[in-house]
C-alpha cells in the first residue's frame, strides 16, 4: 500500500496585509504564486480575493469579475488544480461569496462549521483589530450548502473546535455520534 497525501496551498490568508507580508493580490501575481506551489506538488489552491485598487489588497473582495480573473490565472498557470474558494464573511450577508460561487464554480469552497471569536493581541496588550464574531450560525451554512449543491461544489468543512466536526456530521447526515 502507498500512502498519497493531497497538499493543499492558501496563497493568501484571511486578512494578511501585502505592505507587511510579501502575499499575493493581483490576478498575474496570484497565478505566479500557485505555479510555485503547484510545482512543489501542491494540488489545492485555497483562494481569497483581494481589492485590485492601488494600496487596498489587505481588504477582501467579493467581485465575481474579480474571482473569475483571479481563478482563471491560476487555473492557465496549473492545469488540472483544484481551486478552493473561501466563503468567510461576517454577518448575514452572504450575497458576495455566492455570486463568486456562482461565476468561479470552483471545484470546493471552504465552508465554516461553526462560529468563533476572532482575535489578535499583540504582544503590548492591545488589540490588532477590535475582537469580532465570526458568525456562522445554522442558517448561514444551510444557506452555503444549498448554493454548493446548486453548483456542483464539494464543501469543505472548516473546524475550528472539537463540537465542530460533531456539527459537520450532522450537516454531512451521520446522525447521531
Amino acid at each position: 500500500m502507498s500512502d498519497q497525501v493531497t497538499v493543499t496551498c492558501a496563497l493568501t490568508g484571511v486578512l494578511t496585509n501585502p505592505a507587511n507580508h510579501p502575499v499575493p493580490v493581483t490576478p498575474e501575481e496570484m497565478a505566479a504564486e500557485a505555479r510555485r506551489a503547484f510545482d512543489a506538488g501542491a494540488t489545492i489552491m485555497h483562494c481569497h480575493f483581494r481589492d485590485q485598487s492601488p494600496g487596498m489588497g489587505f481588504l477582501p473582495s467579493w467581485d465575481p469579475q474579480i474571482a473569475a480573473d483571479i481563478c482563471g490565472a491560476i487555473r492557465d498557470a496549473c492545469p488540472g488544480v483544484v481551486i478552493n474558494m473561501s466563503t468567510g464573511v461576517v454577518g448575514d450577508d452572504i450575497s458576495g461569496p455566492v455570486a463568486c460561487l456562482e461565476s468561479v464554480r470552483p471545484e470546493m469552497a471552504a465552508l465554516n462549521a461553526g462560529s468563533l471569536n476572532y482575535l489578535k493581541l499583540r504582544r503590548n496588550g492591545e488589540w490588532a483589530w477590535p475582537p469580532m464574531l465570526f458568525d456562522n450560525p445554522v442558517t448561514k451554512i444551510q444557506s452555503y450548502l444549498t448554493v454548493m449543491s446548486e453548483v456542483g461544489i464539494v464543501p469543505e468543512f472548516v473546524t475550528q473546535f472539537r463540537f465542530s466536526l460533531d456539527d459537520t456530521q450532522s450537516f454531512a447526515g451521520g446522525g447521531d455520534h
